[in-house]
């Protein structure tokens, strides 16, 4: 059901409220308070998340038939499709650990979001520039080795037909590096939530996430790196049913 004007109005000002709070919350717990406190970092992640999903009644189903266990000390990344806005909140109200994500360099300049997520342990990536590129991957693999899991659009942007894009190689390079252990992670039905691209919400979707079996990117090198693509893809098509 598409949410109607008011709702939808009201659905934003939920949104920008949580957003402000946790943004907030992040900024004085690093500057004024007793310095970043990683699991409160997660607490209220994890709040925003469900505050998100719930808000539009969100059905959602947890498909994990590996029994996904994290071992502590090992690197993770979490290579997801991209369908909607929704990806994340999905994401880290699903998923155990320590989530952040791998993000692009514009939202650091965004107020008080952008400094929230940069004392949050959000890695920012600037693909304009490859120098830069490069520090900020390798910032993401120091970010991996000390216990956080790592998402990534495996696309590196929404897809406009809800359809597998091609997927971009600087998350799997920077797997191989930090000789992370990947996460296949299917996501269905957050487009029928909010469109890509688009300001609308639609209420009481069914939403599917779907955890594939790891793979571990340090068996690889990186002249496999296609390779290493190649065989995630393959499991994220499978997770959401876009299989031949």
């Amino acid at each position: 059901m598409k949410a109607k004007l008011p709702k939808k109005l009201w659905l934003m000002l939920v949104a920008i409220y949580a957003t402000l709070r946790i943004s907030l919350l992040n900024i004085y717990k690093v500057y004024l308070g007793s310095g970043y406190d990683r699991a409160y970092g997660d607490r209220i992640f994890r709040w925003y998340a469900n505050t998100l999903c719930d808000s539009v009644r969100m059905r959602r189903t947890v498909n994990d038939p590996y029994n996904l266990k994290l071992e502590p000390g090992k690197p993770y990344m979490v290579m997801c499709n991209h369908r909607s806005l929704y990806d994340i909140p999905v994401s880290v109200a699903s998923l155990p650990g320590s989530l952040r994500f791998l993000t692009k360099q514009a939202l650091r300049r965004v107020p008080i979001w952008g400094k929230a997520l940069d004392c949050g342990e959000f890695v920012f990536i600037d693909r304009s520039d490859l120098e830069k590129a490069k520090q900020s991957l390798a910032e993401a693999r120091k970010v991996m080795k000390s216990g956080v899991l790592l998402w990534v659009a495996a696309e590196g942007t929404r897809s406009a037909e809800g359809k597998l894009g091609p997927f971009k190689k600087g998350g799997f390079i920077t797997a191989i590096e930090a000789g992370a252990t990947i996460i296949p992670v299917g996501i269905q039905g957050t487009e029928k939530v909010m469109p890509p691209r688009k300001w609308d919400f639609y209420l009481d979707q069914e939403v599917s996430f779907s955890i594939g079996a790891t793979v571990d990117a340090s068996v690889y090198t990186l002249e496999q790196r296609d390779e290493l693509i190649e065989v995630v893809r393959a499991s994220i098509a499978e997770l959401t049913g876009e299989t031949a």
